[in-house]
């Protein structure tokens, strides 16, 4: 089906801003996603269109929440402040991006695996990972696999979580998965939770410092409050803001600026 998204939009900005490690560009030029048991192609149009390979229903009730469509991007870059020079250099730069609502489970166990981990190398621990104990989904004659459950995870020992590439990271998430399982711990339901409280229980897993709390706060739970800070970020907060972060300043929209910085950082490789 056609879809047309006239705002912010371009799904390899997206992909390349380190908030998803399963999405990918094909060699056709389009894009493919993943979430939960949803699988999503979006091959290119012009003018803002796009062709989606999935229903209505699933358009409207898992992607449009996932893109976070009914936000405008493109009203938050022109509320940014003329002052702020770098903001609207990094806010023009990556345009396009969106803060995805992604999985609060995959999230969790994913931005563990990132730890002092390049983009790549995270991208192919969850995909072995994906394939040890994700849940095969065929569509259009391809397989793809679903993020594992918590009970899926659990029958990975860490042997065996350590051969899909997590090196000391494995110990934390067998340990996470457990801890998951035993206390029947429903992460969807945490999203009731105010932002101090959820970062508290987020820092109760092993392996979540304060960083890969606000990630998870951000890229599951959309509290575009939290603005993760990592060695990007805190190069740009020591470059362009005199050492003070300017995070505070922006609310509500903290979490999405930070994205457009982390960008233009990573790609621009600020020194």
């Amino acid at each position: 089906m056609k879809i047309q998204i006239p705002d912010d939009f371009d799904p390899e900005k997206i992909i390349r801003s380190g908030q998803c490690f399963r999405a990918a560009k094909q060699t056709d030029g389009s894009f493919h996603f993943i979430t939960g048991k949803n699988t999503l192609t979006l091959s290119p149009l012009g003018m803002d269109t796009w062709e989606a390979d999935c229903t209505p229903y699933a358009w409207q009730q898992v992607w449009i929440p996932y893109f976070d469509l009914p936000v405008s991007y493109k009203s938050l870059r022109h509320s940014i402040p003329a002052k702020d020079h770098f903001l609207r250099s990094a806010a023009g730069y990556g345009k396009g991006i969106r803060i995805l609502r992604q999985d609060p489970f995959e999230m969790l166990i994913t931005f563990i695996i990132s730890q002092r981990k390049s983009i790549p190398a995270i991208r192919i621990s969850v995909e072995k990972l994906c394939r040890s104990a994700g849940r095969a989904i065929t569509k259009n004659g391809r397989t793809f696999y679903a993020f594992p459950s918590p009970s899926a995870l659990r029958k990975l020992s860490v042997d065996e979580l350590k051969n899909c590439s997590l090196g000391y990271r494995a110990a934390y998430i067998h340990t996470t998965v457990r801890m998951i399982t035993r206390e029947k711990i429903n992460l969807t339901k945490m999203e009731t939770l105010s932002d101090q409280e959820l970062t508290k229980k987020l820092l109760l897993f092993p392996g979540v410092g304060i960083k890969v709390a606000n990630c998870i706060s951000l890229f599951a739970y959309h509290r575009t409050a939290a603005a993760p800070v990592d060695v990007w970020i805190e190069r740009v907060i020591q470059k362009y803001y005199g050492g003070v972060s300017p995070f505070p300043s922006y609310s509500h929209a903290a979490g999405i600026f930070q994205q457009y910085m982390f960008f233009y950082a990573q790609a621009n490789k600020l020194k």
